[in-house]
């Protein structure tokens, strides 16, 4: 199957269960959904399959994405885009700088970076801020070059752990579409975890509550 797969994923940490047995199946640009209250794992959820997961915690199961189980490999290999509550925009590097630092190795021409990044900055609705300060940008602004960074890495998966939290009503639902949208475009599965039921409305798709 296409998409990210989990299979019977379990969470635990010092003898304590978390979470799991966990089956979700999520198919290119389709979305799902895990929510549950503080400290049930959901974010250590998405650390799992990014490869990131404090070695405090024990966790079992199988992870694909596209077909390939991705548990052996590295982090970098996995290629699982993640975003957070904050937008962690690096502030000693330009906005410009902060999305060039995402493009991949292989992408050596300076003609041809600068082209990406330029385009990544026209499709947030913020061409020509290739120079300015990260500091000098709204909230809503810093958030969508978080989005375009992580975008530019060429990621297989989305993982959304919380990002829409700390904006106000109508700008968490403009970014909301806006991240939704260009994950769809691009194909991407997008796993959201979230105890906000407005978020997971939104998202569609399959709904897993933890600890039900």
């Amino acid at each position: 199957m296409k998409g990210l797969e989990l299979d019977g994923v379990t969470l635990s940490v010092a003898g304590r269960a978390l979470l799991g047995p966990l089956d979700v199946a999520v198919p290119p640009g389709g979305r799902a959904t895990i929510m549950g209250r503080s400290g049930c794992g959901k974010s250590s959820l998405l650390a799992f399959i990014a490869g990131t997961l404090d070695p405090a915690f024990t966790a079992t199961g199988g992870v694909r994405i596209d077909g390939e189980a991705i548990l052996a490999l590295p982090p970098e290999r996995r290629r699982a885009g993640i975003l957070f509550q904050d937008d962690l925009l690096f502030p000693h590097l330009s906005v410009g700088d902060n999305l060039a630092f995402a493009l991949p190795p292989s992408m050596r021409e300076r003609t041809a970076r600068r082209a990406a990044v330029a385009q990544a900055l026209a499709e947030a609705d913020l061409a020509g801020f290739e120079a300015r300060d990260p500091a000098t940008l709204s909230g809503g602004q810093r958030a969508r070059v978080a989005v375009m960074r992580t975008l530019l890495a060429a990621p297989r998966v989305l993982l959304l752990d919380e990002p829409f939290n700390k904006l106000d009503a109508q700008l968490r639902q403009d970014f909301r579409r806006f991240v939704f949208d260009h994950a769809r475009d691009r194909a991407l599965p997008v796993l959201l975890v979230t105890h906000d039921a407005a978020d997971a409305d939104a998202a569609g798709g399959p709904i897993v509550v933890l600890g039900a």
